[in-house]
């Protein structure tokens, strides 16, 4: 980061002309102005001055009301938000009014043009993606949207609007700060038409990017969904630290694609493995990427916001890419999991709570059982494998674990799952759950019932397998019984079949084989796009392919 120091020391100066002598002279004094944040004046009290490493009092003597009319006599009227500025600095003083209206108090925030900040993230800048910045006042935020302003408008040659409502981001007075490049400044009567403004600048100038501080209104959210829509790039902060925050705050989480409760269906509640309300997004986010600024030099980037926000709301924690740079000026990336706020939603636990039941993170957002209470001299078999149940219930492998010594992990998702265990008779039933599954390459393992010694005998194959016991050890009863050799011999010939049929052939009818086998000759021809159908009765009964 690069701070021009000449323009800097001449903006400081003029925000210095403004304050009470004692309070000016008191800040010559020091050596570390370059660290300077803010200056406080409360009546009645000493004045204070805000570092980057802590706050110092200026003097012993009280701020009086003649201190705040020096103050406000110097700088002008202030705006309905209660904020005031010099012109052409990016200083921004703020009031604080008694039940009279008059000040009682003055914040001089002090702006500085620091040229730089976005190194860590200007692929992100270029990118074209919407961008969403939070974090706590004075981390830097508004700094980085000023910095994205100048490199969009002067490196990357696009049209940039700023919408800047307090006068923050290009300073005080009619001219623009020349921190922001090329970028043009619309400005905003009162905070309440910010949102107008922003609709305006879209319709009357033709921009390509916009950027926005300090978003806090519903009106404000879907206008950014308005602006988005049409096809702009939008650059905006708000209010919050983190990403659950966001999700979770009524008035912003339509930046992020809104929450909504919504009620499953027995079927699709077992599917995901939750109860039947569940939280979901409500609409694609208008954000493609949030950015939490953690400190100056440090930030965590989350990527494909719709994905993420799924995932927080299933349950799951989410990981994020934190950026920072060194002492070289190198960005550094590493994916860590998110710090959660107030609002972060606890991981997903299963419902079994004996002592044979350990559940831990997996990296795969399942539940671990193992058999920790095994025969004395057993060794706990841990199997790196995710097996998503159908029909077959958690405290029941739980129990199997404990008896066989075999640790295995539970998937509360069909997508994080390795392999499906369910039973004949749902197999049968979930053909939708159990289509998808296959579709996807995923084993599917069919008990003939739901007993303990089958729920047994299917962990210790899966033992076996992974000590190299082989693919067949692995195998659960198929739908009584179907070698790999005939499964492999019938999906040769339905893929032969099917590229006869898209050579030109009409109709091809494959050899009799069981209802499993045929299943996946059925969705092997969907994926070859060919149709089929079957004919005849067990045992003859085949998958036909054909022309429309």
């Amino acid at each position: 980061m690069v701070i021009v120091g000449d323009m800097v020391r001449q903006e400081l100066e003029l925000l210095l002309d403004v304050l009470p002598q004692r309070v000016v002279d008191a800040l010559h004094q020091r050596d570390d102005l370059d660290e300077l944040l803010e200056i406080v004046l409360d009546l009645g009290r000493a004045p204070e001055a805000r570092f980057v490493f802590g706050d110092l009092s200026l003097s012993d003597d009280e701020v009086t009301h003649q201190d705040l009319d020096h103050v406000v006599h110097q700088i002008g009227q202030f705006g309905d938000d209660h904020r005031a500025g010099i012109e052409r600095t990016l200083h921004r003083i703020s009031s604080i009014l008694n039940r009279k209206g008059q000040v009682v108090g003055v914040t001089c925030r002090v702006g500085r043009a620091v040229f730089g900040t976005i190194k860590i993230i200007d692929d992100l800048a270029l990118s074209g993606k919407n961008i969403l910045f939070l974090g706590r006042p004075g981390v830097g935020k508004t700094t980085m949207l000023r910095e994205m302003a100048r490199v969009l408008s002067e490196e990357a040659r696009k049209r940039v609007i700023i919408v800047d409502t307090s006068n923050e981001i290009a300073g005080d007075g009619d001219v623009p700060h020349s921190a922001i490049g090329r970028s043009r400044r619309m400005q905003v009567a009162t905070p309440a038409r910010q949102h107008a403004v922003m609709i305006e600048a879209v319709e009357n100038h033709m921009p390509e990017v916009i950027i926005i501080d300090e978003m806090g209104t519903e009106q404000e959210a879907a206008a950014a969904r308005t602006i988005a829509e049409r096809g702009v790039q939008l650059i905006a902060t708000a209010h919050g630290n983190t990403l659950d925050n966001l999700i979770m705050n009524p008035t912003l989480s339509d930046l992020v694609g809104g929450v909504q409760t919504v009620t499953l269906g027995d079927q699709e509640a077992r599917y995901r493995g939750t109860q039947k309300s569940v939280l979901e997004r409500k609409a694609p986010p208008t954000f493609d990427v949030v950015v939490e600024i953690q400190s100056w030099e440090r930030l965590a980037v989350h990527d494909g916001v719709a994905q993420v926000v799924d995932q927080w709301l299933r349950g799951y924690p989410i990981t994020a890419e934190v950026r920072w740079l060194d002492e070289n000026g190198q960005v550094n990336r590493v994916q860590e999991l998110a710090k959660g706020g107030d609002n972060a939603t606890a991981p997903w636990t299963a419902d079994y709570t004996g002592p044979s039941a350990g559940s831990g993170s997996t990296g795969k957002g399942g539940s671990g059982y193992s058999g920790n209470d095994s025969a004395p001299g057993e060794a706990v078999k841990d199997v790196d494998a995710m097996v998503f149940l159908f029909g077959i219930g958690k405290d029941k492998l739980a129990a199997a674990a404990q008896g066989t010594g075999v640790s295995v992990q539970v998937a509360n998702e069909l997508r994080r799952a390795d392999m499906v265990l369910t039973t004949k008779t749902h197999y049968r039933r979930g053909s939708q759950l159990v289509r998808l599954a296959e579709s996807t390459g995923k084993p599917v393992y069919v008990l003939r019932k739901n007993t303990m010694p089958q729920v047994e005998d299917f962990l210790r194959s899966i033992a076996k397998d992974a000590s190299g016991g082989g693919r067949a050890d692995m195998r659960a009863e198929r739908d009584e019984g179907a070698s790999q050799e005939v499964m492999d011999e019938a999906m040769q010939e339905a893929e032969d079949a099917a590229n006869r049929v898209l050579g030109g052939e009409d109709q091809i009818v494959l050899s009799p084989q069981r209802s499993y086998v045929r299943r996946l000759q059925h969705l092997l021809g969907q994926r070859y796009n060919v149709h089929s159908t079957s004919r005849g009765r067990d045992p003859s009964r085949a998958v036909m392919f054909y022309k429309t």
